[in-house]
């Protein structure tokens, strides 16, 4: 098993939240900033930043994980958004 896959949110320029999942998070979000990601950047969104990124999962932990996420209420996700550390804005995945 490969564990290389990250789930990660970008807050976007209307204030709203995006998830998604991704090997390479940097590259995503030049991507979503160039217009070539996820047609919800196309809608007059702009990503502005990565709050949040969660690695250590294999692509199907990462799917489930970015479902669970979309999920929860706006308040959780910035919950989860300020628990992140460092310039990266990365949080510690603990196996269960």
């Amino acid at each position: 098993m490969v564990s290389d896959w990250s789930v990660y949110m970008i807050r976007a320029s209307d204030r709203s939240l995006y998830t998604g999942i991704s090997t390479d998070v940097e590259r995503r979000f030049l991507q979503h900033q160039s217009g070539a990601g996820a047609k919800y950047f196309h809608a007059g969104r702009r990503p502005e930043q990565v709050v949040f990124r969660e690695a250590g999962h294999d692509r199907s932990s990462a799917s489930r994980r970015e479902a669970a996420i979309k999920k929860l209420p706006r308040s959780e996700k910035l919950r989860m958004a300020e628990s992140c550390t460092g310039e990266s804005r990365e949080h510690s995945r603990v196996e269960k």
